[in-house]
């Protein structure tokens, strides 16, 4: 195991070698000037000279990429626009996004397993169909959507909860205080509804396949309990494509649920990404994506490592 950690890490380091190429030339590749963005309209020829001589955008791009990779890398790379290091304004945007996606995952978990496994051991009941007719719509509205019918049923017509922003927090953190986690409600719903459907059809579909098994049959005919062969048999074997599909949705949503913060105005590194391409920013976009890639490539890392925890029979050495 150990072995297989090392060479999945050191695969990591290539990948992200290979997107830093890949995103600083289709930085350099977008239209517009970030020196124009930053001396605004109207702005005289010398004053823009002056932008690009101190952000360096008037050296080689060779140049400007070892500068990107090394100044990210230790620490000293400025965003252009935010008047502070790259790392300083992603650090100062990723406690809003890491409670919005843990508090996403959970709801999304709690709803979804239990109405997948209902819905399997109940299979063609009215039950089984409200799960799966739900889980399609949740599939097909868009959370940007959702988001903002929950802010007008929510916010405006019932107004029992805000429609946007963050509330108070302490401590660096809004799910501490009252009204903090009334700002949570709406976009944790939202950013969980497509994870919800997808997990609650997962789950189904492969309980549904787990049961059909000869081990199933065998537990049954043993005289246990029905629940403990759901529970210890059926369910523990059903987790493995469930777990791999959480992995990619934990990667997601700590990433920066982008359409989700956008709208409800969440103040998380997805916002933070649209906000910085808008501005042209391309150290903290550089910053940014390297950072959601490194997020995603150590989510699959860990669901791979659980495989060997959940079956006994996977193993990587």
């Amino acid at each position: 195991m150990f072995a297989y950690t090392v060479r999945r890490l050191a695969q990591m380091v290539v990948v992200l070698f290979g997107l830093t190429i890949l995103i600083f030339t289709m930085l350099k590749a977008m239209p517009g000037d970030p020196a124009k963005v930053m001396a605004g309209l109207g702005a005289r020829p010398e004053t823009i000279a002056a932008i690009r001589l101190k952000l360096g955008l008037d050296e080689p791009i060779p140049v400007q990429y070892w500068k990107f990779v090394t100044g990210l890398l230790n620490g000293q790379l400025q965003a252009m626009t935010f008047h502070k290091s790259v790392w300083a304004v992603i650090i100062e945007r990723l406690p809003a996004t890491v409670e919005l996606g843990v508090f996403a995952l959970i709801i999304a978990l709690l709803v979804s397993i239990p109405a997948g496994i209902l819905s399997a051991v109940y299979r063609n009941s009215p039950l089984d169909y409200a799960v799966t007719t739900i889980a399609l719509i949740g599939i097909s509205v868009p959370v940007f959507w959702l988001a903002l019918m929950l802010m007008l049923v929510f916010g405006v017509i019932l107004k029992v909860l805000p429609v946007s922003g963050r509330g108070d927090t302490l401590w660096g953190w809004s799910f501490l205080t009252l009204d903090g986690l009334r700002h949570l409600v709406i976009p944790a719903v939202a950013l969980a509804s497509v994870q919800m459907a997808l997990n609650a059809r997962l789950t189904r579909a492969s309980m549904l396949e787990v049961m059909r098994q000869e081990y199933v049959k065998s537990a049954r005919a043993k005289g246990l309990r029905e629940w403990v062969v759901m529970g210890r048999h059926a369910f523990r074997n059903a987790m493995l494509p469930v777990v791999t599909n959480v992995g990619i949705q934990v990667g997601a949503l700590f990433a920066g649920a982008v359409l989700t913060e956008t709208t409800t105005a969440w103040p998380g590194i997805g916002r933070l990404m649209v906000e910085s391409i808008a501005r042209l920013d391309q150290a903290v976009v550089f910053g940014l994506t390297l950072f959601m890639g490194t997020c995603f490539m150590v989510s699959y890392l860990v669901v791979d490592l659980l495989y060997a925890y959940i079956d006994p029979r996977i193993t990587y050495d």
